[in-house]
C-alpha cells in the first residue's frame, strides 16, 4: 500500500492485528445496489476488514441484526492486510473499509479524498492493560523508551502507526527516535524475534503480546498510551464522493456502525467469543487477551498528537486536518 501501510485493528489486534500489510481481498461481492425498499428488500453493502480482533463490532453487530434494522446487508471482505483496503474503497470494491488512522492519512496525503464515517478501535488508555506494547527479552538492559534509542526495534509495516507512535513515546521519555532502526516483522513472528535477539525490541499487539510476556519478556513502552491514554487506533472509512453522493447509505451503515461498537464495548465475552468465528486464535487465547477500546466518538486532540507526530517523522509530507478526515 501506499508507503506499505494499512492495518490493526492486525489490528489489529492484529494484526495480524493492525490494518496494516500486504493482502488482497478473500472475498468478492457487489457494492451497494440500489435502496432498501417495501417488501423487506434489503441494500448490500462491501465492507473490507481484516480478520482481527479489532473488527469484532463489525461481525458482532451483523450478528445482532443492527444492519439489518438499518435496511442493509452486509457482504464482509476480509483481507490479510492493509494493501487491499485503500485500494479497495478507491476503486469501489469495497463500500466502506476497516483502517488505521495513518494508514488513511498516508491516503489523503497522497491526494486520495478519503473520510473516515465510524470509529474503529481506540487504546484502553491503561499502561498495563492495553493491546499493545514494546516488548523486550528477558534481561534486556531496555528499561522505558527512551532506552530503545540506538536500538534495533520490529513493527508490522514500516512508516505506519507503530514506527510513528514509537518514536513519539521515545521523544516524550527524553530520547533520540531519529536513532532508532526499525525493520519489518510480522506480529505472530515477533515473540520468536526478541527471544533470539534477531532484535532489541519488538512492536507487539495481541494476542501474540501475551505469548512474549508468558516466554519472560516485558513491556518498555505502552506506544498507544504514550501517544495519547485517549487515542483511537483506526475507523471504518470511504470515498468522500460516497458520503457525498450517497448520504442516506453512509448515514445508516453509520448508525449501524455506531451501535455496533457500543454492543461490542458493553459485551466483552461476546466479543471473544465471536473473534472465534473468523480468526485462528483460540479459546484459552481469546479468555487471557486485552481487548481493544470501543466507542463512537473520535478524540479530536489525539488524533492531531498522532497526526502532527506523522508529520515531523516523515511518515505525511504535512499533519492532516482533522476535519478533512474525521466524520
Amino acid at each position: 500500500m501506499l508507503r506499505r501501510t494499512f492495518s490493526l485493528l492486525a489490528a489489529a489486534s492484529v494484526l495480524a492485528l493492525t490494518a496494516c500489510g500486504s493482502g488482497s481481498p478473500s472475498s468478492t461481492g457487489g457494492t451497494a445496489q440500489g435502496g432498501a425498499a417495501g417488501g423487506g428488500d434489503l441494500t448490500k453493502v462491501s465492507v473490507g476488514v481484516i480478520p482481527i480482533v479489532d473488527c469484532a463490532p463489525v461481525y458482532l453487530g451483523n450478528k445482532m441484526g443492527f444492519f439489518k434494522d438499518e435496511g442493509l446487508q452486509l457482504d464482509i471482505q476480509t483481507a490479510t492486510g492493509g494493501a487491499a483496503i485503500v485500494p479497495g474503497v478507491v476503486s469501489g470494491s469495497f463500500d466502506f473499509a476497516f483502517s488505521n488512522l495513518i494508514s488513511v492519512m498516508v491516503a489523503r496525503d497522497k491526494g486520495l479524498d478519503l473520510k473516515f464515517v465510524a470509529n474503529g478501535a481506540s487504546t484502553t488508555g491503561e499502561k498495563g492493560k492495553d493491546v499493545g506494547g514494546v516488548v523486550v527479552p528477558a534481561g534486556s538492559p531496555i528499561k522505558s523508551a527512551k532506552d530503545l534509542a540506538g536500538k534495533t526495534v520490529s513493527v508490522n509495516n514500516l512508516s505506519n502507526i507503530g514506527d510513528t507512535s514509537i518514536k513519539s513515546a521515545i521523544e516524550k521519555d527524553g530520547g533520540d527516535p531519529s536513532s532508532v532502526k526499525f525493520v519489518e516483522v510480522a506480529f505472530p513472528d515477533a515473540p520468536a524475534a526478541i527471544a533470539n535477539k534477531q532484535v532489541d525490541a519488538a512492536w507487539i499487539l495481541e494476542p501474540f503480546m501475551s505469548k512474549a510476556l508468558a516466554d519472560g519478556g516485558s513491556v518498555v513502552s505502552w506506544n498507544f498510551v504514550d501517544v495519547s491514554p485517549k487515542l483511537d487506533i483506526a475507523g471504518y472509512f470511504t470515498k468522500a464522493d460516497t458520503i457525498k453522493n450517497k448520504p442516506e447509505l453512509t448515514q445508516k451503515f453509520t448508525r449501524a456502525m455506531n451501535k455496533s461498537l457500543e454492543y461490542a464495548q458493553a459485551h466483552p465475552q461476546e466479543v471473544r467469543d465471536i473473534v472465534g468465528t473468523y480468526t485462528k486464535i483460540d479459546e484459552a487465547a481469546r479468555s487471557k487477551m486485552t481487548l481493544t477500546h470501543w466507542t463512537v466518538t473520535f478524540d479530536k486532540d489525539a488524533f492531531k498528537t498522532l497526526g502532527d507526530a506523522a508529520a515531523k517523522y516523515g511518515t505525511l509530507s504535512k499533519a492532516p486536518n482533522a476535519g478533512d478526515l474525521l466524520p
